[in-house]
């Protein structure tokens, strides 16, 4: 029996890949073509789609436990939807799925609320999972480096409410810890809720400010008007239908935030056995060293 990983081979999936054989768990990862993927050594490679069910039975024939990571797609809804039938089908009793912070109160944002369907479903059919709801991905701002870098401007509208970011590599851990808590129990454990979060809230300027000193010179917020924002998505060849949906996310980000719930970075602590990274320390690592 082995651990199937679907979203293997992006930021937090090949990390979980990774995190699991090292752990010297038997893992397959799904891969949309053979041979592309850089697994690590003793992963078997099943090659699949999540739009194509047939690949999806046979990938998780045998499997005993699912790890189930959707990238942000137009159908979105229904690849998730069609997996979680499918490990059913199979017999699959231990499921940790990757949704996002606040899935129920982003209503508008077309991929929180697909999230949020998902986890209706997990909790409605009775599946045994750890659902994990992560806040924005330290990472995502390894793209905005340049401009911060180039244009003296930190780009991302996230506003003045506040955001736990956190880092994809503690996402990972915390993932692996729960496949393998699943994984390795003899009977399917009861489901579970975890925000995924960052132990410091975030706001437009506090973000900036933490670039100005690791650069050592003045950055500026670039503000909070998410029609520029949508509009600059577009202009890097983003496809609309996505710059849309990621300008929903800001004006909700704007408006609510992303805070976990009281007690949530504790208990992830408690998991890992150590604190959690800080965005300080993420940024450091972004900026050369003289």
């Amino acid at each position: 029996m082995s651990i199937l990983v679907i979203g293997s081979t992006g930021t937090i999936g090949s990390l979980v890949v990774r995190g699991l054989a090292a752990q010297g768990a038997k893992v397959r990862a799904l891969v949309r073509q053979p041979g592309k993927a850089s697994l690590p050594e003793g992963v078997q490679a099943v090659v699949g789609d999540l739009t194509d069910v047939a690949s999806l039975r046979q990938a998780m024939s045998g499997a005993r436990t699912l790890f189930l990571l959707n990238a942000l797609v137009a159908d979105e809804l229904t690849q998730s939807l069609q997996a979680l039938n499918v490990a059913r089908e199979a017999g699959i009793q231990r499921i940790v799925y990757l949704s996002v912070i606040n899935a129920d109160k982003y209503a508008e944002v077309p991929h929180f609320t697909s999230k949020h369907t998902v986890e209706r479903m997990i909790d409605r059919l009775g599946l045994p999972a750890t659902i994990l709801r992560p806040a924005y991905f330290m990472q995502n701002d390894i793209a905005i480096r340049p401009v911060i870098e180039g244009y003296g401007v930190f780009p991302m509208p996230i506003g003045a409410t506040g955001v736990a970011m956190v880092d994809a590599r503690d996402i990972a851990d915390i993932a692996v810890a729960e496949l393998l808590r699943r994984d390795r129990a003899e009977e399917p454990l009861p489901s579970v809720t975890l925000d995924v979060a960052g132990s410091e809230l975030f706001t437009g300027e506090s973000a900036t400010a933490v670039w100005s000193k690791a650069l050592g010179r003045p950055i500026h917020y670039g503000g909070d008007d998410v029609n520029a924002f949508e509009a600059q998505l577009v202009q890097n060849q983003v496809p609309a239908w996505m710059a849309y949906d990621l300008r929903l996310m800001m004006e909700r980000i704007q408006h609510v935030g992303q805070i976990p719930a009281a007690g949530a970075v504790r208990q992830l602590e408690e998991m890992l056995g150590r604190p959690m990274r800080t965005y300080q320390a993420f940024v450091a690592e972004q900026v050369p060293q003289s």
